[in-house]
């Protein structure tokens, strides 16, 4: 089994920063695409950002030019850069993975922007 572990969310204030973690561990034979999800309250899960394993990424309209997506290989993390951060992003932030024959996801973490 593969379990993914998610760190760094939090209270931020409207402008702000944060920087988002998720960490594969387990039977891991090979990671594809990684990508991070967000779910508000009372709307649907949504796209925010993916990189695949070549490095390709891939952003949601709402956060270009905010948000940076990277992944460490030799550590299968992946992170999410969140800067200029607004109260509309105010949701709870999951990791996903593909693997050869299935897709994780992460627990979630809180992210808060306050007014």
């Amino acid at each position: 089994q593969v379990q993914l572990v998610e760190s760094g969310g939090g209270l931020v204030q409207a402008g702000g920063s944060l920087r988002l973690s998720c960490a594969a561990s387990g039977s891991i034979f090979k990671i594809g695409t990684m990508g991070w999800y967000r779910q508000a309250p009372g709307k649907q899960r949504e796209l925010v950002a993916t990189i695949t394993s070549g490095g390709t990424t891939n952003y949601a309209d709402a956060v270009k030019g905010r948000f940076t997506i990277s992944r460490d290989n030799a550590k299968n993390t992946v992170y999410l850069q969140m800067n200029s951060l607004s109260p509309e992003d105010t949701a709870v932030y999951y990791c996903n993975v593909a693997l050869l024959i299935s897709v994780v996801w992460g627990q979630g973490t809180q992210v808060t922007v306050s007014s």
